[in-house]
């Protein structure tokens, strides 16, 4: 992989994460089309492992941006802040649905939803229900209120936690699925938001992790690779440290960018944008796939 790629890798995740777009599609076509992992399985588990770990730019991205809740929930967690321990408790509540069932679906995940038909599939149905679920709510203002971050339940949290696994299947959209979750619930559009962007902090990091520190048993791949670490070790003996590097740094810068941009859009606009993206960007790709240029 050549340090352009790597920056222009990272763009994408940076800017896809946190929009309702989903970034594991993107990444995907953005591989095919620059014929990174897809000579060999072992190439294809590499590429897969470089695209979850430079989510550690979207990671430091939202914890900069929200330092101020990030501390909060540290203090809350050591005792010394009340509000903190319970934000604290409502994203651990959120994210325990998606490590349950993460760890029990994965490889079925991975081996039959990883592929463009279901992207492509999820891509539009997303984009449908975006629209209906807008021209359902137009004559709500857009940001008409709702509950604060501070004021969520638990039983609130979980739910959006369980919309949350809806979105291990590609194409979903993680950040779609816990915005709308939060307004499904009764937060406000700034606390639905900032929730979607705490709740990735920990689910990315989880997902980082486990797929760099994790062994690499796929169908093609060295059984060296079957061990602990083994997903960091193919990663880092395919490409080196440079191009992670620079994933890393451009997914960053974008993903600030990313989150500032959404969070005052939605202030005044819905989602409606997203939904005819998601119906477009399907449409084209799946043309491709059609004509041959993508393989299913």
């Amino acid at each position: 992989m050549e340090p352009w790629q790597a920056f222009l890798l990272g763009i994408i995740e940076g800017i896809t994460e946190y929009l309702p777009v989903s970034s594991t599609g993107h990444l995907l076509v953005a591989q095919h089309l620059m014929g990174i992992g897809t000579q060999t399985p072992q190439a294809k588990a590499a590429a897969d492992t470089f695209a979850i770990c430079i989510q550690g730019g979207a990671i430091l991205a939202v914890i900069g941006l929200y330092y101020k809740r990030v501390t909060q929930m540290v203090l809350g967690v050591c005792g010394q802040d009340r509000e903190g321990l319970k934000l604290a408790m409502a994203i651990l509540i959120g994210f325990l649905p998606a490590a349950v069932i993460g760890l029990l679906l994965n490889d079925w995940i991975e081996a039959k939803l990883f592929g463009m038909r279901p992207i492509i599939f999820a891509w539009v149905l997303g984009g449908v229900l975006i629209l209906a679920a807008a021209r359902w709510s137009r004559r709500k203002p857009a940001n008409g209120g709702g509950m604060e971050l501070l004021d969520m339940t638990w039983k609130m949290a979980l739910l959006i936690g369980l919309l949350q696994c809806v979105a291990m299947w590609p194409g979903t959209s993680r950040s779609l699925m816990t915005i709308v979750g939060g307004l499904l619930v009764g937060l406000s559009v700034r606390a639905a938001v900032e929730y979607s962007f705490l709740l990735g902090v920990l689910t990315l990091t989880a997902a980082t992790a486990k797929k760099a520190l994790w062994k690499v048993d796929a169908p093609g791949v060295d059984a060296q690779y079957d061990v602990w670490l083994g997903g960091a070790r193919l990663m880092w003996e395919s490409y080196g440290p440079l191009p992670l590097l620079v994933g890393v740094v451009a997914a960053t810068i974008s993903a600030a960018l990313a989150v500032k941009w959404l969070v005052s859009y939605l202030q005044s606009h819905g989602l409606s944008l997203f939904g005819w993206y998601r119906i477009a960007i399907g449409t084209v790709i799946g043309g491709l796939v059609a004509a041959g240029v993508f393989t299913a």
